[in-house]
C-alpha cells in the first residue's frame, strides 16, 4: 500500500468564515486586531519574565513557555486566513494544508500538556510549600516542559502522517477557516477508519489524561486549603492558582463547546465559528488574566514600560 491523495488534488479551498463580501473587511480588521493583541500581550510576557529575575521561578518559567505557544498557535491560522481575506483567494496548497494541520496539532497539544504541568506546579506550591524549591528544580521543570514538547510532537507527526495515506476527490472545499484535521478527513473518498480512530485516541488519551491530572492537583488543592484554618490563609493559598484556573477553564469550556457545537448542530460553519473562541480569543485573553490577577507581572510590565514601581 502506497500513500493517498491518488487523484493528485493539489490545493485546498478555505471558505472562511463567511461567504458575504460586505463581511470580510470586517472580519479582516477584527482578526488582524486580536492576532496584534495576541503577538504583542504575549511578547510582553516573555520580556517580564525573562528581565525579571524576581520571576526566575517554576511558576512563571511554564508561563513564559505557554505565552510562546500561545503566539506560535495563533500564528498557525490567523496569517493564513488574513491574507486569503486581502488577496481574495481561498486557496491552500495541500503541502500547506498538511503543514498547517501539523502545527495546529502540535501548538494545541502543548496548550494541554503546559496548562496540565502547571496545575502540578500550583498543586505542589500550595500542598508541599517547604519541598517545593526542591521538587521544582531548574532541570525538572525543563524535563517536564521536554516531555510535553515530544508528546505533542509525536501525536502531531503521527496525526499528519496518517492524512497522507488519505486519497480525495472533486470536492476540495473546507468548511472552515483554517485546515482543521476533521473537516479535512470528512473530504476523503478513501476509508478513514483509523484515521477517526487516531483522533478519538489521541483526544482521548492525551486531552482526557491532562485534564484529569488538572483536576486531581486542584481536588488535592482544595481538600488542602480547606483545612487552614485562616480565611487570610485560604484567600493567599487560592489566590495564587485563581489565574491558572480561569485559563485553564477558558481553554477546556471553549473547546469542549466546539465540539458539543458543531455535534449538536451538524454544521461546518457553527463549527467554524465555535473554533475562534479557543484558536483566537482564548490566547488573546491569557495575557490579560495574568497581568491583571498577578502583582509580579504587573510590577515587571512597569518596569519595561518605564513607570515607577512603587
Amino acid at each position: 500500500m502506497e500513500p493517498g491523495n491518488d487523484s493528485q488534488i493539489s490545493e485546498f479551498f478555505l471558505l472562511g468564515l463567511s461567504k458575504e463580501p460586505e463581511l470580510q473587511l470586517l472580519i479582516f480588521g477584527l482578526f488582524l486586531s486580536m492576532y496584534l493583541i495576541t503577538v504583542f500581550g504575549n511578547l510582553l510576557i516573555l520580556l517580564a519574565v525573562s528581565s525579571d529575575s524576581h520571576l526566575h521561578t517554576p511558576m512563571y518559567f511554564f508561563l513564559a513557555n505557554l505565552s510562546f505557544v500561545d503566539i506560535c498557535f495563533t500564528s498557525t491560522t490567523v496569517p493564513k486566513m488574513l491574507w486569503n481575506i486581502q488577496t481574495q483567494s481561498k486557496v491552500i496548497t495541500y503541502a500547506g494544508c498538511i503543514t498547517q494541520m501539523y502545527f495546529f496539532l502540535l501548538f494545541v497539544g502543548l496548550d494541554n500538556f503546559l496548562l496540565s504541568v502547571m496545575a502540578y506546579d500550583r498543586f505542589v506550591a500550595i500542598c508541599q510549600p517547604l519541598h517545593y524549591m526542591l521538587i521544582m528544580k531548574p532541570t525538572y521543570c525543563g524535563l517536564l516542559v521536554l516531555v510535553s514538547w515530544m508528546m505533542s510532537t509525536l501525536n502531531s507527526l503521527l496525526q499528519t502522517l496518517m492524512m497522507l495515506w488519505l486519497s480525495f476527490c472533486t470536492e476540495v472545499e473546507i468548511s472552515h477557516f483554517f485546515c482543521e484535521i476533521n473537516q479535512v478527513v470528512l473530504l476523503a473518498c478513501s476509508d478513514t477508519f483509523l484515521n477517526d480512530m487516531l483522533m478519538y485516541f489521541a483526544a482521548g488519551l492525551l486531552g482526557g489524561a491532562s485534564l484529569a491530572g488538572i483536576l486531581y492537583s486542584y481536588s488535592k488543592i482544595v481538600s488542602f486549603v480547606c483545612g487552614i484554618s485562616s480565611a487570610q490563609g485560604k484567600y493567599k493559598a487560592f489566590s495564587t492558582c485563581a489565574s491558572h484556573l480561569s485559563v485553564v477553564s477558558l481553554f477546556y469550556c471553549t473547546g469542549l463547546g466546539v465540539y458539543l457545537s458543531s455535534a449538536a448542530t451538524q454544521s461546518s460553519h457553527s463549527s467554524a465559528t465555535a473554533s475562534v473562541m479557543y484558536t483566537v480569543v482564548t490566547p488573546m485573553l491569557n495575557p490579560f488574566i495574568y497581568s491583571l490577577r498577578n502583582r509580579d507581572i504587573k510590577r515587571a510590565l512597569k518596569r519595561i514600560v518605564g513607570v515607577p514601581v512603587m
